[in-house]
């Protein structure tokens, strides 16, 4: 399957967490179709349709569904969340992929924020 084209302030990818990832992946594989990638402990790839963003399932006791958007300069995203009523939950972190960070909205809702190839 292709990667999706990463479309500036759009969607590019998803994570999905809970405390056990054989039955969210098996859920996930039965109920969608999408191809379970386990990439090490606690943590496998999701591939959805093409076109689509791909995402990961995540081990983890909280549970929830995190999505992350791509953002020109992560640096002048993370300074607006923080001027808009927002806050900087996870700083700037390389993961040998991509470089990205965590904010909440001013409802406390928790979002991923990943630098765009080529970006500052």
């Amino acid at each position: 399957m292709a990667s999706p084209t990463h479309v500036i302030n759009g969607l590019s990818h998803f994570d999905i967490a809970g405390p056990e990832l054989a039955p969210l992946g098996a859920f996930y594989q039965a109920v969608l179709g999408w191809t379970l990638l386990p990439r090490g402990p606690g943590y496998a790839q999701l591939l959805t349709p093409e076109g689509s963003a791909n995402g990961a399932l995540v081990e983890s006791e909280q549970r929830g569904i995190t999505i992350g958007l791509v953002v020109p300069d992560l640096a002048a995203a993370l300074r607006q969340a923080e001027a808009h009523q927002g806050a900087v939950v996870m700083p700037v972190t390389d993961n040998g992929w991509v470089q990205k960070a965590q904010v909440s909205d001013p409802a406390g809702n928790v979002v991923t924020l990943i630098q765009a190839a080529g970006g500052s």
